[in-house]
């Protein structure tokens, strides 16, 4: 089991950055995948990146590909998303998210994370 607790939202103007950090607890932390979703008002919890137990493999979504980094650092059981050239439609609430997997891969699929942190708020401005 893992707890998670995400940090680092706030508000930005668009073209800005932010980056949100995970803090794990539990001793079983490398074994678990790590997702970033996030989620608007009224809309449904999307996919916006993962990364694999080891760190050696990552997965984006395509809105974020390219501005989005998502890294880990499994000695001390956090896990972060550098956001930069953030845009009005980046805004929503973050979520960390913990996927228990048997091998290197990664998934971008919400119903395959066991556990998930309560949210950060991330407004961007234009």
């Amino acid at each position: 089991q893992v707890q998670l607790v995400e940090s680092g939202g706030g508000l930005v103007q668009a073209g800005g950055s932010l980056r949100l950090s995970c803090a794990a607890s539990g001793r079983t932390f490398s074994s678990y995948a790590m997702g970033w979703f996030r989620q608007a008002p009224g809309k449904e919890r999307e996919f916006v990146a993962a990364i694999s137990k080891s760190g050696a493999r990552t997965y984006y979504a395509d809105s974020v590909k390219g501005r989005f980094t998502i890294s880990r650092d499994n000695a001390k059981n956090t896990v972060s998303l550098q956001m930069n050239s953030l845009k009005p439609e980046d805004t929503a609430v973050y979520y960390c998210a913990a996927d228990r997997k048997y091998s290197d891969y990664v998934s971008p699929e919400t119903v395959e994370y066991d556990y998930w942190g309560q949210g950060t708020q991330v407004t961007v401005s234009s």
